[in-house]
C-alpha cells in the first residue's frame, strides 16, 4: 500500500507517453520513477515480469503494466474532456499492431537486419489513410481530441523524428498540422520533463 501510485517510465518511449498524456489530463498524482532501459531498478523488474515501461503500480498494490490499460484506467476514474467517449478500437489496434510493426523495422533497421524503405513505405500507407480522415475532422476522434489521438500519436511523433527532414516534405498537411497541434500543446509539454533514472533510495518526485 502507498500514498500515491507509482508509475515506471521513460521519456522517450511512445507508449509511456501516452500513458502520461491520460495520467495528466485525468488529474491522477502519482509518483513518477524514469527508468534506464539498460539498468532496469529491481523494483520494476518485481512489480511486472514483462519489465518495459510503462508500468503502474496503484495504491492498493495492482500492477497494470499495458499502457492503454493505463490510460483507460485513469480516464475511468476522471475524464474531464470525454476522451473515452471518443475512442476508435481498430484504428488503435492498427497503430499498435501494424503501423508500430513497420515503424520499428524502419527505424531499427539494423537492428531487425531489414531494409527499411519498404516498411517506411507501409507505414505511409496507412499515414495516408489517416491523411483522409484528418481532411474531414479536426482529430483522429472528431472535433475534439481524444483517447484515439492520444494513443496514436506518440508513435506518429516517433515515425516523424526518425528522418524529419523527409516527413516534413510528404504531402500530409493535415496530418502535420495535427502533429504540431498535439506535439506543442500543454498537455503534451507538460508530460515531457526529463528527469534522472531512478535508483532505490533517490527521493521520489510527483508527477500531477
Amino acid at each position: 500500500m502507498t500514498d500515491l501510485p507509482v508509475l515506471y517510465s521513460f521519456r522517450r518511449c511512445p507508449y509511456a507517453m501516452r500513458a502520461r498524456l491520460a495520467l495528466m489530463v485525468s488529474g491522477t498524482t502519482c509518483t513518477i520513477r524514469e527508468v534506464k532501459l539498460s539498468n532496469k531498478p529491481e523494483a520494476l523488474l518485481e512489480a511486472s515480469a514483462k519489465a518495459t515501461v510503462p508500468v503502474l503500480v496503484t495504491t492498493s498494490g495492482e500492477v497494470v503494466d499495458e499502457s492503454i490499460s493505463i490510460m483507460r484506467l485513469a480516464l475511468a476514474r476522471n475524464d474531464p474532456e470525454g476522451w473515452l467517449e471518443r475512442q476508435d478500437h481498430d484504428l488503435i489496434e492498427a497503430n499498435d499492431g501494424p503501423f508500430k510493426h513497420h515503424l520499428n523495422r524502419y527505424k531499427y533497421s539494423n537492428r531487425h537486419d531489414c531494409d527499411p524503405l519498404p516498411h517506411r513505405a507501409a507505414a505511409m500507407e496507412m499515414l495516408r489513410a489517416l491523411e483522409t480522415r484528418l481532411e474531414q475532422q479536426a482529430h483522429l476522434s472528431g472535433e475534439k481530441r481524444g483517447l484515439t489521438d492520444m494513443a496514436i500519436m506518440p508513435f506518429i511523433r516517433q515515425f516523424a523524428a526518425t528522418d524529419r527532414e523527409w516527413f516534413v516534405s510528404q504531402n500530409l498537411p493535415q496530418l502535420h498540422t495535427w502533429l504540431a497541434d498535439h506535439t506543442g500543446s500543454p498537455l503534451f509539454q507538460s508530460i515531457m520533463p526529463r528527469l534522472a533514472p531512478w535508483a532505490e533510495g533517490d527521493p521520489e518526485i510527483t508527477f500531477a
